[in-house]
């Protein structure tokens, strides 16, 4: 498969994103603390700006065209991280897990959706070379996806309600009153879960599924592997500081789904006729944005009396 990724890039990615983490949780969290808006304000925008100016290397170093590329992938897996925000405020409310504590949660989340994003991106990179028709599965069910989003913008699932989590729940020694941020503590020389720890397995699951219609949906602005991780893994990376910057005003963005339906279907589209209709990078940069823009400011001009979900449970 062609890619710009040459190995000393690939090394120097990875080990950016390995420094990243570390710093992240052995540094500026080492102490557990209640992330204020104006913390997630400042992480987010070093988060953008980082993407930014890899895509402005990207640039510098091969062209236009792989840096729009990952200006768009990387646009289209930050807006469809909104739905994941969604599912982390409903969680942390299910499983009582206290604002000083979610940071430890989505860290590790992160970390696991880091490891299951590349081996779905690398898994479908490989099957779209050998078989050129799952492009049209993968944009069969994108679109769908879209639809289905469209039809029942209104309903919230509860991952905390799920089979697998009420299974846990019955087969795992569980302790449900422990407050602290470890995900298993000892009693009575017998090791137990806690909340924290299912708080983790039901976000690691949702991610599962978002991934589903994330991954494909960057395959319908590139193949190129290096470019398809590194935009994805950039949007994963900031969806903590976007979490707690954006959960407790989510409400007031009512047509936002609206629009992350859109661009799936749009998406999907684009993959269905891929054969049929080239459709310029700009061209699809600008729809995406125009969407999105729409939908945005669609929101903004509801009355603010709507109800605001706070994060915090």
């Amino acid at each position: 498969m062609d890619s710009v990724g040459t190995p000393l890039l690939w090394a120097g990615f990875l080990g950016f994103v390995a420094l990243m983490l570390a710093a992240d949780l052995g540094i500026f969290h080492r102490r557990p603390h209640e992330q204020s808006l104006k913390e997630a304000g400042i992480w987010s925008a070093v988060w953008v700006s980082l993407a930014g100016c890899f895509a402005l290397g990207l640039y510098f170093l091969f062209g236009t065209e792989q840096s729009l590329e990952f200006t768009t992938g990387y646009l289209i897996e930050k807006a469809l991280a909104v739905d994941n925000i969604f599912v982390f405020v409903v969680v942390f409310a299910a499983f009582r897990i206290p604002a000083i504590h979610q940071h430890r949660v989505l860290y590790w989340g992160v970390f696991g959706a880091l490891v299951m994003r590349a081996i779905f991106i690398f898994a479908g990179g490989a099957l779209i070379q050998r078989f050129h028709w799952m492009m049209y599965i993968f944009g069969a069910v994108l679109a769908f996806t879209g639809l289905r989003l469209l039809l029942q913008r209104d309903h919230e699932t509860n991952p905390a309600e799920g089979r697998l989590i009420r299974w846990l729940q019955r087969v795992l020694p569980l302790a449900p009153e422990a407050t602290g941020p470890a995900f298993t503590v000892v009693k009575n020389g017998k090791r137990y879960g806690t909340p924290l720890l299912l708080a983790l397995i039901a976000i690691e699951i949702t991610d599962l599924i978002f991934a589903v219609d994330s991954i494909p949906a960057i395959f319908a602005v590139t193949t190129d592997p290096f470019i398809v991780f590194t935009s994805n893994i950039f949007a994963i990376l900031g969806l903590r500081s976007m979490y707690f910057l954006l959960a407790g005003v989510l409400d007031r963005f009512v047509y936002l789904k609206v629009g992350l339906a859109c661009v799936l279907m749009f998406v999907g589209t684009k993959m269905l006729v891929v054969d049929l209709i080239k459709l310029p990078i700009v061209a699809s940069l600008g729809v995406i944005v125009g969407i999105l823009a729409v939908s945005i400011a669609a929101s903004l001009a509801v009355p603010k009396a709507l109800p605001v979900k706070s994060p915090t449970p």
